[in-house]
Order: C-alpha cells, then structure tokens, then sequence
C-alpha cells in the first residue's frame, strides 16, 4: 500500500513540474533559514557550557551605584575573589583574568603587537576545563614570569619549532614557554592567544584593595550552594573591606563612608548567562544579546511558516487538476483516510526533497552566513548526528504540517460535484482561511520591510549624529610608545610638514574603547559642604588634544602647554559637571577628590562628546595633563593626496629603526566599525524581508491561481458580454490587493510596538516617522500587484470559447 502510495506521489510530482518546483523551491528557501538560523541559535545559546562544572562556575560582578550615576561592571578590584572564598565555605575556588592590553612580543626576529595577551591565576585552565596539548596543567603557571600559548600563537614565532621551554619577551619581560593548548572554545565569552602567570606582576606582597575593577573574577560553588544566599551575604565583606578603602582613599567621614555598603553591591552572574545577558561596556570582549536570539528564532519560525503556508495554498490552487482522480478513486471505494494518507505522503516526499535542495544551498550560503553573523560555522555541523535527526525531524514535521489541510481538503470532495465538472467550488470558510493565510503572509513581509527601514534609519542617524568633536581627516599613528624618547622629535616633525594642521600625543582616542581608567571620585561642593560620588573615565592629555580635535570648551580654559604647571588640574565635561552635582555653582575652582585622596582643581569644562558608541549615553569625563602618554599620535591633515602623506609619515617613521611596523588608522573609519553590530542587523533584516516577500509572493500566485480557475465561466461570460480585458484585470486584482491592505494595518501598529522596544537600546536614537509605513505598504502592493498581474492579465486574455464550451 505504502509503495503504491509512494508510487501514484513521484507520479503526480512529475506530472505537475511547475506547481511542484514553486513548491520544492519555497519549502527549501524557508528550510535553509530555519537550519542557518538554528544553527547560528545553536552556538549562542551553547556558549561557556564546555566547562565540566559550567553551572557550578560565577563571575563576581559589581553594581556601583553613585549619587548621580550607577553602572555595571564585569571585573572587581585584586582582592575580591580570594576573600569571598576565605569567607564563605561555599567557594570552593576562585581564579582571576586580566588583559594585558597592547603589548610587544618578541622572539628571534618576529616582533608583532599584540592585544590578547592576558594574566590569569595558575588554576585557571583547570577550573574552565582547558586541557593543555603540551605541559603540565598543575604547575605551567606556578611560578612568575611563565607563560602559556595557543598553537596558532606558537605557530607564529616559533614555526614548526616547538615552544616548550623557550623563552619570550613580552613586553619588557623574559618569559618561559610553560604549556601550549590548542585554542580557547569558539563558544566562550573571553578570547586569548597567551596567558602569563598573574604572579609575574601581583605578587603576594601587592596591596590587596577591594574599592576598584579590573580583574575578571570566577568563583567554583559546591553543587548545593545558593548564589543569591550567598550573594545576600556580600554586603558584610563591603563593610569589612570597601568602606575603610573609601574612607582612607576618599578622606570622608567614617558615616560618608558607610554609604558604599548600599551603592557598592557585589553579585554572581552564571558563566553560560554572561554572553547573552551581560551587556557592561567594559566586558572583556562584546557579548551577544538575548533579544537578538529572540528576533532569529522568530525569524526563523515565521520563514518556515510563510513556506509552509504558500505549499498549502498552492497546493489546494491545484485542486482542480486531482478532482477526477480523487473521484474515480472514491468510486472505487477508496475510504477518506486513506486518501488523506496518499497526500500527506505526498507532501513529506515534497519537503523531503526540499531539505535536500536546501542543503545544498546551505553549503553554498553558509559563507555569506558567517559572513552576515560574525559566526565560524562549518558544513561538518550540518552533518553531525544530532543534527541530523532534527533535520530529519524538522522534513517530517513540517511535511505533515504543510500537508495536513491540503490532505483533507482534497479528500473531502464530493463524488457527485466532481462528476457534475464542479470542481472548483468549495466552501466559503475555507476561502476565507485561505484569504487569511496571504494575510498573515504579507503582514510578516510588510513588518520585516518596516523594520529594515526603522534599523538603517537608527544606524544612519548614529553614524552622522554630531559627536563634539571632527572625526574626518583625522589620522591615528598606532604604537608610538615604541619611540621611546623620540617620540616628541617624530611629532615635531609632522608639525613641520604643511600638510599637517596639528598633532598630539594620548593613549587614549575617542572610538577606541581605551579609556586610561575608570575611578570613583568625589567633588566637594565648599558653599554647601556635601560631597558627590560617581564613576567617571580618565583621559591623560596634551594641551593640543582639544584643538587637535576639534573639540569645544564649554568654559575656563584649557591645559597649558607644559604639563607640570597643570599636575593638579582636570577638565571635566558637561555630564561630569551634572552626575557631579553642582547645579547653578561653577564648577571652576572647585577640587575633585580622587581615590588615593588626590586633589585636582577643576580648571575648564569641555563639551559633552561622544568618546564612546553613541548608542551609549555620554558618561561622565575627567581629562588629566600628562606628557608621559606614547601610545598613538593623533593627527588632523588637510591634503587631497592622503596617501603621499602617509608614504612620507611611514619613511620618517622607518629612521627611527623602532623594530615596529608603522601602524596607523583613521578615526571616522573607526568610528563606522562600532556600529558593526547594527551594521550587521541590518543587512539580516534585508536578507529576510527579501525572502519573506518571494515567498508570500508565491503565496499569491498560488491563490490567484486557484481563485481565477473558480471564476473562469464568470470570466468568460463577462467577455462575452463586452468586458475589457483591462476591467477584468483590475476586477480580478482589486480582491488580491484589499488583502494587501488588511495585511499591512495589521503590520503598522504590531511594528512599531517592536521597534519602538528595539529602540530603547540606544541612548540615543530616532523617531519612527509615518512614511516608513506608508512606503513599506506600498512595496508591498506594488510587489503584490506585479505577482496577481500575471495570472489576471492571462486569464483576462483567454478565449471565451474555451470556458464556455461545455454549456
């Protein structure tokens, strides 16, 4: 039974190639999404679990909520981890991470710079189930000034040489080659290529502080321990150790104090939640975010809906062609249930076909995938066997759900209707469930179009929002610190040159995430006697910076050429000013408190600008005169002929025989690169309403087709009459596109509602303009208009005679 079954499908699939190929085509399309996009769900939602003891794994973070500001931050101070586990028998271990930052590293004669170069704690590797491909997990990291490297790290100094035993130098120090593992997991949210021992530079003996950051921290729970009891408990180790910091630090009052027990809040976050859930601006690396899960999978499950909705109504469109069979087959007393098993087996022979077209189009798209998304995946995750039984899970399923209501529309025809000819009369429920699926099919596409829009809007405004300071012609030299001494002789000499306006030294840049520190500080307000606390970032400057720049001051005045002079001054910008507190008193004059009890006078106010993403708000700024900062040269140039200039800049650069490539980048081009991530969301909602449209399009073709077979006599009876073949047209059309229009007043407020929440992620952002409904809504009539216009214009042009013969 089940080989005829098989038998009479591969038959009608043959016997209908173009209505089987629309099917097969939008089944793979729809398929090839969902496996990508599961795919790409798949790792996200994977990450940090490859630890044996991932649920028993924490990070120590810090919630620091100030007077005026509060802030998240991934890392706490030195002592943090080792004291919470001495407190709490619960903690089984601790362990630390620390970036290193820029940094030289040297073998024989490969001297590259490097920038994932960390300090981790000697159990690390094996609390994070890291095995070591070569050395001794136990003791690689005992000892200070020991290191341990990836092989693509040993690869590239030392060839095929092997490490083991060598020794480096990073930065200024000789290290030993103690253990190489093959790489850090994909799925983890921290990235290295070498891992010194934390002993190399915090020594037993260094000062164990509680009041700062910088220091990932992991702590090991037993099994039965509960982290929010255990988190409840923290505030007693902040009253223990933070508050006598702050005190000495900040020279307050024991009662001042005493505050940081309530704005200093210690808290756990699970390893496998950090990646999708922690979104602090200083996370080791970026993070994911859950929302985006949340818009793929839907994206995924809407795509493979559309798909499944245009099988069913094409399929029923073609009902007409099946009517006699279905009837000579009744006759023959086939019963209903096994009619409906014949089409459904149809159906899975259909999407089965479809999953292996989409395979294949997996394998060619999957590098423009990983392309789109950032993600490393490879053909050999298609093929592994958990993989393989969703797929064959996924054909069967969404074979049955795509076939159910063909099957028993089909099989529920009546045998005397069939042999009166009247085989395209059907129920007026059904038509209307059928008008209702191009509904839901054209509200999605409408949605995905509207939401493209609302995306490149949002990423078109930060990309051109005024940022406080010109970001064109604006050049960035890279690693000046290894100038040494020559550092002030190579900027004076691009001063020299006239194509050079102005120049100046910082580590810091604005769009490069490399802020000198971040503190609390307090400013003492003398009319009123009350002292503000707040985490504001640090920026060490030269006089020149502001100008070079282009940067405004907002009041007092800027550093003075000689940095002594200003030892004890700060610029602070606008939104310090406001966290700070000072309302309608000047800030001039006043001194700002910084931990280690350092006073500085604030001696101008610079503008608010924007020296991170501006999809974060502006956060408060200290700027600190200093003229021991080397590690860029910021130069603003005016010339048409930017690549002589750098070609000049690089030889001067090549006579200093620094041992370093000449490195340089420029800012707006940095500038664009933290938009990456919109960037990127963008592009996918492109990619998706595109696919979404071809198959709601599908969709109407297949309704169309099967509405104007119903109203063929009708249709010939109106030519007979005197009917243009342009009435007809529009006649046939004007139902098709009232579904258009239902579908997008559904899409408009379900859209906005959606975007407008995406929208909150940004600090700044747009407003969502009437047009974009209005043009969405018209793409999509226009696309839908094109789809009917075909079969209406064919139908419209048939010869009457042929519809009308057999009256």
């Amino acid at each position: 039974m089940i080989k005829n079954f098989i038998i009479t499908a591969w038959r009608n699939l043959k016997g209908n190639k173009v209505f089987s190929f629309i099917n097969i085509f939008g089944l793979s399309v729809g398929l090839t999404c969902c496996m990508l996009i599961g795919a790409y769900l798949y790792q996200e939602l994977t990450y940090d679990t490859y630890p044996a003891q991932a649920r028993q794994l924490y990070r120590v973070a810090l919630h620091s909520n100030g007077d005026n500001a509060a802030a998240d931050f991934p890392s706490v101070d030195i002592a943090v981890g080792q004291g919470i586990k001495s407190a709490f028998p619960e903690v089984l271990a601790s362990t630390r991470l620390t970036n290193l930052g820029n940094v030289f590293v040297k073998y024989g004669n490969n001297q590259f710079k490097e920038n994932k170069v960390v300090l981790i704690d000697s159990n690390f590797f094996k609390l994070f189930s890291i095995p070591l491909a070569e050395g001794d997990i136990k003791t690689a990291l005992n000892e200070p000034k020991t290191i341990v490297i990836t092989k693509a790290f040993e690869k590239k100094y030392f060839g095929g040489l092997p490490a083991l035993g060598k020794a480096l130098k990073v930065g200024n120090d000789l290290v030993k080659v103690t253990g190489v593992i093959d790489k850090i997991p994909d799925n983890s949210h921290f990235h290295a290529d070498a891992f010194m021992s934390m002993v190399t530079f915090v020594t037993p003996r260094a000062k164990q502080t509680w009041s700062n950051v910088g220091y990932f921290t992991y702590l090991l729970l037993n099994k039965n321990a509960d982290p929010k009891k255990l988190e409840a408990r923290f505030p007693q180790l902040v009253a223990k150790f933070v508050v006598p910091e702050i005190q000495h630090d900040m020279g307050v009052s024991v009662a001042e104090a005493q505050k940081s027990v309530n704005s200093f809040l210690f808290f756990l976050q699970p390893i496998t939640d950090i990646h999708l859930h922690s979104a602090s601006k200083y996370e080791f690396e970026s993070n994911g975010d859950i929302h985006y899960v949340y818009i793929f999978g839907a994206l995924a499950a809407f795509i493979l809906l559309l798909a499944c909705i245009n099988f069913t109504n094409l399929s029923t469109a073609s009902a007409a062609k099946r009517a006699k069979e279905i009837g000579i087959r009744k006759v023959l007393g086939s019963a209903k249930n096994k009619l409906v098993s014949q089409f459904l087996i149809e159906s899975v022979m259909l999407t089965l076909l479809a999953t292996l077209f989409a395979m294949g189009l997996v394998y060619l798209l999957l590098p423009y995938f990983n392309d789109l998304s950032g993600k490393q995946i490879t053909i050999g995750f298609f093929l592994t066997y958990r993989v393989v039984l969703f797929e064959i899970a996924l054909t069967l399923f969404v074979g049955l759900i795509a076939g159910i209501y063909p099957a028993f529309f089909l099989s529920s025809f009546q045998i005397i209707s069939i042999l009166k000819g009247n085989t395209g009369t059907e129920p007026a429920n059904r038509g209307g469930l059928r008008s209702s699926l191009i509904v839901f099919q054209f509200g999605i596409s409408t949605a995905l179009i509207i939401a493209t829009f609302i995306v490149y809007q949002q990423l078109y405004f930060m990309q051109n929002k005024k940022l406080g300071y010109d970001k064109n012609q604006v050049l960035v030299i890279n690693d000046t610190n290894t100038l040494g001494n020559n550092i002030d002789a190579f900027k004076q000499q691009l001063l020299n040159d006239n194509r050079v306006v102005n120049a100046t030294i910082s580590d810091n840049v604005p769009g490069y995430n490399n802020m000198g520190g971040t503190e609390i500080y307090a400013s003492y307000i003398a009319n009123k006697g009350t002292r503000t606390q707040l985490q504001t970032g640090i920026y060490w400057i030269q006089n020149s910076y502001i100008p070079t720049l282009g940067m405004q001051l907002a009041k007092g005045r800027n550093f003075y050429p000689s940095a002594p002079a200003d030892s004890a001054s700060a610029i602070i910008n606008e939104t310090a000013v406001r966290d700070l507190g000072f309302g309608n008193t000047d800030p001039l004059g006043k001194t700002i408190i910084r931990s280690g009890q350092r006073h500085y006078t604030i001696v101008g106010v610079v503008k608010d600008f924007h020296y991170t993403s501006a999809k974060q708000k502006i956060a408060p700024l200290m700027m600190l005169a200093s003229n021991n900062s080397k590690g860029s040269i910021i130069v603003r140039i005016k010339t048409a002929d930017v690549h002589h200039l750098i070609s000049d800049i690089k030889t001067q650069w090549n006579t200093y025989h620094v041992g370093a490539p000449f490195s340089y980048s420029f800012l707006d081009e940095q500038f664009a690169t933290l938009y990456n991530s919109e960037q990127r969301t963008g592009q996918i909602f492109t990619t998706f309403s595109v696919i979404a449209v071809i198959i709601a399009c599908l969709g109407l073709f297949g309704l169309a087709a099967y509405m104007i077979r119903q109203r063929v006599k009708e249709i010939g009876i109106r030519k007979v009459l005197g009917a243009s073949a342009g009435s007809i047209t529009v006649m046939l059309s004007k139902e098709f596109l009232k579904l258009i229009i239902i579908a997008s007043l559904v899409a408009f407020p379900v859209t906005w509602y959606a975007m407008n929440k995406w929208l909150q992620d940004f600090a700044y952002r747009i407003t969502i303009e009437w047009w974009v409904f209005l043009a969405a809504g018209c793409i999509a009539l226009l696309v839908a208009a094109l789809t009917i216009s075909f079969q209406s214009i064919k139908a419209a042009l048939a010869n009457p005679v042929k519809s009308l013969r057999s009256e």
